[in-house]
């Protein structure tokens, strides 16, 4: 016997959780020089400067102390005032909205709320991998149901999820826009994934972190409708948002979620146990964003849907690709006719070319076979970005 034999092991649930292609593709990514990285999810802007002195005030202001688990009372009013403006949607701050410390944070209470171990939960993908992380770290099992591409754009498989739901499923997570797709679910798709929710007596999680970060509203700067819009009060049905994307905050790790009274109660008494609260500088600086960001955002958005644009063309003019116009999120994720491994052809790309794309397979069934561009990035980094690959597929 060796000495391992007398080690005790890690716990099953995390030795479920898969490293990250992304991080993986980045890690060697990191060790070149010259890259253009297009493979994470964020913008190369930094947040706007009355955003961070909105931070730099709360320090001076005394912002350091603990705050309330479910956030500052005073945010939680700003987001609801958010909501009542952007989604016409009456939320009680108080009662239903939890600040989180990031989105992924927010996923993290949520889903903890919702599952036992050996319960399982239907995940609509390609999608970011965190929600069936975070499944598995329960000790349940995530349940993948591709998005099928109908046409010029993705759709929702319905009679995949009927066939797939049994009695352990307590949870059908989606993200709309999504991460990586683009892809933004219709009033109809929305009322099909409440009632399917409702029929089967199942928890419904919308990931909308991107809502903000859509070009198909009747003008620009009209979010992505909200699930919420559909719910009642009473129903099962869990929003997990962020102030990242739509703000240039990645770094600051503030999120927040919506949910029905006992699911909001007991999710602020789970940050406890996690990490207590975002923090509270973080917090005063998330509420400033809200209050003054709408012209930021709104610059945001035009230079968003011409990088969107550029993109799309130029990946239209290459061999072998098909790629469907996004209604939202900052991604485009064209299909390779042929392609079998994709973590093979972006370190190929990333080692020949200098250019970082997500490998499709990092975002679950459904996704190999295409690769992530996140076009979020300057056209000094796109343009030559959109050449190297061309070259890439043309060789």
């Amino acid at each position: 016997m060796s000495a391992d034999d007398f080690l005790p092991p890690l716990a099953s649930s995390v030795e479920q959780v898969p490293h990250s292609r992304i991080r993986e593709l980045a890690e060697v990514a990191m060790g070149l020089d010259g890259v253009l990285k297009l493979y994470f999810g964020e913008s190369n802007l930094p947040t706007p400067d009355f955003i961070k002195q909105a931070a730099v005030r709360a320090l001076a202001d005394g912002h350091t102390f603990y705050t309330e688990n479910a956030g500052l009372p005073s945010l939680r009013r700003a987001l609801a005032a958010c909501y009542a403006r952007l989604q016409q949607t009456v939320l009680d701050p108080g009662t239903e909205i939890v600040v989180t410390a990031s989105g992924v944070q927010a996923l993290n209470v949520a889903i903890r709320c919702v599952l036992d171990p050996g319960s399982e939960a239907l995940v609509l993908t390609p999608a970011w991998p965190n929600a069936a992380s975070v499944v598995a770290m329960c000790n349940a099992a995530a349940r993948h149901i591709p998005h099928p591409l109908c046409g010029e754009r993705y759709a929702i498989d319905f009679d995949a999820l009927e066939a797939a739901v049994n009695p352990r499923t307590r949870l059908l997570v989606y993200t709309s826009p999504s991460n990586p797709l683009g892809w933004v679910a219709t009033e109809d798709e929305q009322q099909g994934l409440l009632e399917f929710c409702r029929r089967h007596r199942l928890w419904l999680l919308a990931d909308e972190v991107y809502d903000r970060l859509y070009y198909a509203g009747s003008k620009l700067g009209d979010p992505a409708p909200s699930i919420l819009r559909k719910a009642t009060r009473e129903d099962a049905v869990i929003v997990a948002q962020s102030f990242s994307k739509t703000y240039c905050m990645t770094g600051w790790r503030v999120g927040w979620l919506v949910a029905r009274r006992d699911l909001a109660r007991k999710a602020a008494q789970l940050n406890e146990f996690i990490v207590s609260h975002a923090a509270s500088f973080s917090q005063k600086a998330a509420e400033t964003a809200l209050e003054q960001g709408e012209p930021a955002v709104l610059e945001m958005l035009k230079r968003l849907k011409e990088n969107r644009d550029f993109c799309l063309e130029a990946l239209r003019a290459m061999p072998r690709v098909t790629v469907p116009r996004p209604d939202g999120a900052f991604y485009l994720f064209p299909k390779i006719d042929g392609l079998a491994d994709s973590f093979g052809f972006c370190r190929r790309l990333l080692e020949a070319k200098r250019v970082g794309l997500a490998p499709g397979v990092a975002f679950g069934a459904g996704g190999e076979g295409s690769v992530r561009l996140c076009y979020a990035a300057d056209r000094s980094i796109l343009e030559p970005a959109m050449d190297r690959l061309g070259e890439f597929l043309r060789g």
